[in-house]
């Protein structure tokens, strides 16, 4: 009896935090306006992370020197972060700052971002922002002029809009593109229309150099993004997303890498969830703050996905076992009706997202077949990343293909 009304209290508790993030997604069918534009005024430090990217970090530099914006106002800086390739050597060939780092103690995107930061305030020229990408990234040549147009309106912290420059390599590669379009429209733009603090993506991001200089970076988890959009929401400081500033990101081809990089991100999300989910709750409470309360229901996403693979996985033994049903489950109580709309309604999503981002690719929808067996997949590896959340080995996700913002574009 025990064992079934516990069941029962934690399925409600699940099923309660998806119908509120089902509930702020319709939010995101509406699109924002367009911001006010400004002419070019703020300066930027743009910064590289690059950890032995040789192969694709010259397309990068090639794009971001070809920016709609006035050179003069921005300088490109590629953090070389323990490197054994030739990547500090195609940085200075193509004109461009390449800042060498060695330390094998301190590994990680965090701690090579941190350690750019302090060697960025020494130097002479002082920037209004500071704007982070990865290596394998490409951006649209307006993104400069977006942020510039964010930090005139008084944002502090912007995050661009996250796209895959390779959806169709492979049915992985598919399925990440599906859930960043989804993730964009139904999770980021409806926050935006809220009026609701965005969260950081790790790439495509811009921060006031006042305000970094003010928090520090301090965020070298394994999901430093993460970490820092709650340090600024603890501090009322909320990201916001620019819609139109795109940002295209190398993707995994191989199940396998893909499961590997999504490791190293819920083992991070872990750690974040542990320091960041009890004190954003209770500051949400006092403050009465909704804003904070989002927050503090993302940190725990990552245990909302574990204890949704702990009771279905406890459902299907004990419906296998020869005994009589020990667990009962909520739904044997609701009406057939209410699970089929259920269950459609998040079915509906993604193909919905994809509409709505005027996705036109026949065989990016027939991939919807098999984004099924991506998300799944989430199941096995969040339950595996709680038992090794206290790795902080970075494991770096190797970058090959090599494209040219020209042929993105085009698609």
């Amino acid at each position: 009896m025990f064992i079934s009304v516990a069941f029962i209290v934690l399925q409600i508790l699940l099923a309660s935090i998806a119908v509120y993030q089902f509930s702020l997604s319709m939010f995101g069918f509406m699109k924002n306006k367009s911001r006010k534009r400004h002419a070019p005024r703020k300066s930027f430090a743009v910064l590289v992370a690059a950890h032995n990217e040789e192969k694709v970090v010259g397309a990068l530099i090639e794009n971001l020197k070809q920016l709609d914006y006035p050179a003069e106002l921005y300088d490109i800086f590629v953090i070389c972060d323990n490197c054994s390739d030739g990547t500090a050597d195609i940085a200075r060939s193509m004109g461009v700052h390449a800042c060498v780092r060695n330390n094998y103690l301190q590994k990680g995107k965090g701690y090579a971002i941190e350690w750019m930061l302090k060697e960025l305030w020494t130097m002479p020229r002082q920037y209004d922002a500071v704007v982070m990408f990865d290596a394998d990234n490409l951006v649209n040549r307006d993104f400069l002029h977006l942020m510039n147009d964010d930090l005139c309106e008084g944002h502090k912290v912007i995050q661009g809009y996250l796209d895959t420059k390779n959806p169709g390599d492979s049915w992985v590669t598919a399925a990440y593109a599906i859930t960043y379009w989804y993730c964009n429209r139904l999770w980021q733009l409806s926050r935006t229309n809220l009026g609701m603090s965005n969260f950081l993506g790790g790439t495509g991001m811009c921060f006031e150099s006042n305000l970094l200089r003010e928090m520090g970076w301090g965020a070298t988890s394994l999901v430093e993004d993460l970490e820092f959009s709650m340090r600024c929401v603890k501090r009322g400081v909320y990201p916001t997303l620019n819609y139109d500033a795109k940002v295209y990101d190398e993707k995994p081809v191989s199940f396998q890498a893909s499961a590997r990089q999504r490791l190293r991100w819920m083992q991070g999300h872990f750690n974040v969830a542990r320091h960041y989910f009890f004190p954003l709750l209770w500051a949400s409470v006092k403050e009465r703050n909704l804003v904070k309360f989002d927050a503090a229901i993302y940190t725990i996403s990552v245990y909302v996905t574990l204890m949704g693979f702990v009771l279905t996985a406890a459902l299907w033994i004990d419906m296998a076992l020869p005994a009589p049903d020990v667990i009962h489950s909520m739904y044997s109580y609701l009406p057939w009706w209410l699970l089929v709309v259920a269950i459609a309604a998040t079915v509906l999503q993604f193909p919905a997202a994809m509409m709505l981002e005027k996705v036109r690719s026949w065989k990016m929808y027939a991939h919807l077949l098999t984004l099924p067996f991506f998300l799944v997949s989430w199941w096995p590896i969040t339950f595996y990343a709680f038992f090794t959340q206290n790795n902080k080995i970075w494991s770096h996700t190797q970058h090959t293909r090599v494209v040219r913002i020209e042929e993105v574009q085009s698609k």
